[in-house]
């Protein structure tokens, strides 16, 4: 329970499904500067809700790409990765409060093609292993105001530092924990949203006219990279924008969306009740018995019309 004097403002990553929240003082109650002069200020909900998505309930589709690097004490750092995503959200205000709503993919290339990968030998242990690609069926949030907003050159840019430090959810369970067998899970998310300013000013508009993305992850070794407690973590660095259609999307992305993930190619309606966040963390372990099994991945996702009854 918190006081009417604090707010509680939570930040979603988008690629990996992890959440971080913080208390913060509530926005003025004078209106905030004009968004076209340069400045530095907290964005108020409204604003983050207009560049993350829209206010009208309708989804957007935001995609990435980039690379993920290895790093291991006393040794070069190595490309290990490319990486392509995507995330469908929604933005909807349900009892005063706005929440997003999303589902997100990201699939690990071999390096310099649009190939996904269905296994990997690992440069360190030689073994050969099934790559489980990121599907979190669902990433929510609560939002709030207070994300960093600097306008200038005619941008608006939502800065957004993520720390994470939490109980490893793999280590509890003697199967799962030989993958990942670090006590606490801990990492940071780094981004930039930035929309024009002209736009963000636009107060009557659902949104802005377009959105670019920067991310920026250092984090563990990924459970199916079956490091184990070896030293070293990864390196994430990826760049991207909201999209108008599907059809913009990577080809690989849009094939398996029609095929395999249809689940994938719509957000949520409604703010799921009763359902925690997915990660890789917690996919990893639902889906063990067919990891080991040597099955692709994402497995199949097929509609789920009781999601949201």
């Amino acid at each position: 329970m918190t006081s009417s004097r604090v707010r509680i403002n939570c930040i979603l990553s988008l690629a990996t499904g992890l959440v971080s929240c913080r208390a913060s003082a509530p926005s003025p109650a004078a209106p905030p500067p004009p968004v076209l002069a340069s400045s530095r200020r907290p964005a108020t909900v409204e604003e983050l809700v207009r560049v993350r998505c829209r206010l009208d309930g309708e989804q957007v589709i935001t995609t990435w790409s980039g690379v993920v690097h290895g790093v291991v004490p006393d040794q070069p750092i190595r490309p290990l990765f490319d990486v392509v995503g995507m995330n469908v959200a929604r933005c909807l205000e349900v009892d005063g409060a706005w929440h997003l709503t999303s589902r997100e993919l990201m699939y690990y290339l071999e390096p310099g093609t649009d190939h996904p990968l269905a296994r990997w030998t690992n440069p360190w242990t030689e073994a050969q292993v099934p790559v489980v690609h990121v599907a979190n069926r669902l990433v929510q949030s609560r939002l709030g105001a207070g994300v960093p907003l600097e306008v200038a050159g005619g941008r608006a840019i939502l800065v957004l530092d993520v720390p994470l430090h939490y109980p490893n959810p793999l280590a509890r369970d003697e199967r799962t924990r030989p993958y990942s067998p670090a006590a606490m899970y801990q990492a940071i998310e780094m981004f930039m949203l930035a929309a024009p300013a002209g736009s963000l000013a636009a107060v009557g508009e659902p949104t802005v006219t377009e959105l670019t993305l920067s991310w920026h992850r250092e984090g563990p070794w990924l459970p199916w990279m079956n490091m184990g407690d070896r030293p070293g973590h990864l390196l994430y660095r990826a760049h991207g924008r909201r999209v108008d259609r599907e059809e913009e999307l990577a080809p690989f992305l849009r094939e398996e969306l029609a095929v395999r993930l249809p689940l994938y190619r719509e957000a949520p309606r409604c703010v799921v009740k009763g359902q925690p966040n997915e990660t890789s963390w917690t996919y990893f372990a639902r889906v063990l018995d067919a990891y080991v099994a040597g099955e692709t991945f994402p497995l199949p996702a097929p509609l789920d019309p009781t999601e949201c009854p």
